[in-house]
């Protein structure tokens, strides 16, 4: 029973994007398989022969077969299915390039996968690079430049859809360049490639020797059959354009029906009111109407910055579908009256306000460092407090008192960044810092830890420096926690600061508060200790119940942190 939420969470979190990109991964993976064959050629045709055995093993087996060709037809169809449903293409040029660039790919392809696959299938021809190279170089050059233009077009399709894939990812911004490198790289060998193979064919092609050897019947097929493939292509050539008319036909039905069905308004309620076609979403008005709207993800339901609180009666709005269900559970958005503006269709008038403003940007902030936008990744957030603080101004003049707080500040800020974290934010004598801005989530786990242990041992130099001047020792709290965060610019013009939110931070604060009725001096999570590679009997072992949390969660008690480093270390001995 304990497997349902879980599986249902699952079905929710499931989008069409998601069906494309897995789909879209599938077939660039063929590619890249097939531009490294053609690379190949740089050596020999016979090396291109050797590759394509190979691929042809593995790509033809039954059930990769079997998931190719759905993940094919899948793709084409929702990339059609795109065609009809995106109303608005303001959000960025390469979006509407990648969607006319993978509409042209079946076009194009459509000669080869019938003459090579087809041709196999009907009449047992046996096409490889010889052959096919002998048609494009030899029999039919023209058919060369389509080739080339089919594989560029194929290349930068794909590149754009992992762009957007991985560009959220914490390991993009130091994969970047390897990315590029390779993007760049293997197009460029296989055309060469392809070149080379094909100038050695053409050369060989003039001994009547090759050719009976390799332009037979039982290879390239008769004449007749040429013609029976040749119109098998038109006629799937003409079926795919009717496909792509049809879905051009019901976006004109769907504006026709709109403008039928009546307008509503949209009121902003800031004083903005639009009116528009019954069946845009709210953040398709807001783009049509050049209102700013935020939107990290682009209107995909992947962040929830496009919240929007209907202003009076929600209950004649349309149920929200279950991926915007799933997104507002996430955030923990469980009054009705917020929705996401990219999902919620209202059929008639909506007063609303936003949640997120968008930033707008002064003449003087637009020519300072650009905002970073949100990005999801997993970090490592440590909360720290100091403890007694409230008696210390007590007793001092205040500027005694923010004295010892900059100076414990200082010290915790110091251990922080010796052990590669971020101090991010200062509220009052507390501080967060992140770690794994620039690490993977085992190192950044390991150097929070670590922090913790520094913090320690700089307090005790703190303390005894202020000896003379403090009744008693200054003490602390700590909580460590790691999770997936939204990292990005937060604030308004002047003020914007680089931070992070999400779960895992304010679980992080609840555990340093929690010390306080622990009596300890940190607390670490389940997650964090588990991803450390800290021995699993390192550290006592509680269970905490979380404000806004279901479940309790899983944490480790450290009574003295200096005693994390020597943990720390002895898990990487016994990984190493």
């Amino acid at each position: 029973m304990a497997t349902a939420p879980i599986q249902m969470s699952a079905v929710r979190a499931t989008s069409v994007r998601q069906v494309r990109l897995v789909c879209g991964v599938i077939l660039f993976s063929y590619v890249v398989s097939h531009f490294l064959n053609h690379a190949l050629g740089n050596i020999s045709v016979d090396a291109m022969e050797v590759g394509v055995y190979y691929h042809t093993v593995f790509w033809q087996f039954l059930p990769i077969a079997i998931v190719f060709y759905t993940a094919a037809l899948t793709h084409m169809g929702l990339g059609l299915y795109a065609l009809y449903q995106r109303r608005q293409f303001r959000w960025r040029t390469i979006e509407p390039l990648q969607l006319v660039l993978g509409l042209s790919i079946p076009v194009l392809i459509m000669a080869h996968v019938i003459g090579v696959r087809l041709g196999q299938t009907l009449y047992g021809h046996q096409k490889l690079y010889p052959q096919e190279l002998y048609l494009f170089f030899v029999a039919s050059p023209g058919r060369l430049w389509q080739m080339t233009i089919l594989l560029l077009i194929a290349w930068v399709h794909g590149c754009i859809g992992i762009f957007f894939w991985l560009r959220l990812k914490p390991f993009f911004a130091r994969a970047a360049p390897y990315l590029l490198a390779a993007a760049v790289l293997i197009p460029t060998l296989s055309l060469l490639g392809t070149y080379q193979g094909g100038r050695s064919v053409a050369v060989e092609s003039d001994d009547g020797e090759w050719r009976t050897h390799n332009l037979s019947r039982r290879q390239i097929g008769t004449a007749a059959e040429g013609n029976t493939l040749d119109r098998i292509t038109g006629s799937l050539t003409i079926g795919y354009f009717g496909l792509l008319g049809l879905a051009l036909a019901a976006r004109g039905v769907r504006a026709l029906r709109e403008r039928r069905g009546g307008m509503i308004a949209l009121s902003y309620g800031n004083g903005k009111t639009v009116r528009v076609p019954k069946g845009l979403s709210v953040l398709e008005a807001s783009l049509r109407h050049n209102v700013p709207h935020a939107s990290v993800c682009g209107g995909r339901a992947r962040c929830s910055t496009c919240r929007i609180r209907i202003i009076g009666d929600h209950g004649a709005l349309p149920e929200p579908s279950p991926r915007e269900a799933f997104v507002l559970t996430r955030v923990g958005a469980s009054d009705p009256s917020i929705r996401l503006a990219c999902q919620l269709r209202p059929t008639s008038d909506l007063s609303f306000f936003q949640l997120f403003t968008p930033h707008t940007l002064s003449a003087n902030a637009q020519a300072s460092t650009p905002a970073r936008i949100g990005q999801e990744r997993y970090l490592v957030s440590l909360f720290v407090d100091m403890r007694g603080s409230t008696q210390l101004a007590e007793k001092r003049l205040p500027f005694d008192t923010v004295f010892i707080v900059n100076r414990f500040l200082g010290a915790v800020s110091q251990a922080v960044i010796e052990n590669g974290g971020q101090p991010n934010q200062f509220v009052g004598d507390g501080m967060l810092a992140l770690f794994g801005l620039s690490a993977d989530p085992q190192a950044a786990c390991r150097q929070a830890l670590k922090a913790a242990s520094g913090i320690a041992t700089r307090i005790d130099e703190l303390n005894e420096l202020l000896s003379h001047d403090l009744r008693q020792p200054i003490r602390f709290g700590i909580g460590i926690h790691g999770g997936e965060v939204i990292i990005g610019d937060i604030g308004y013009r002047d003020h914007i600061v680089f931070t992070a939110l999400g779960d895992a931070v304010n679980v992080a604060a609840r555990l340093q508060d929690m010390t306080k009725t622990l009596a300890c001096e940190a607390i670490v999570s389940e997650e964090v200790r588990r991803t450390a590679g800290l021995a699993d009997d390192a550290l006592p072992q509680q269970e905490v119940a979380i404000r806004g949390r279901d479940e309790p969660l899983a944490v480790r008690v450290v009574a003295d942190a200096r005693d994390l480093t020597a943990l720390v270390d002895r898990g990487e001995r016994v990984a190493a």
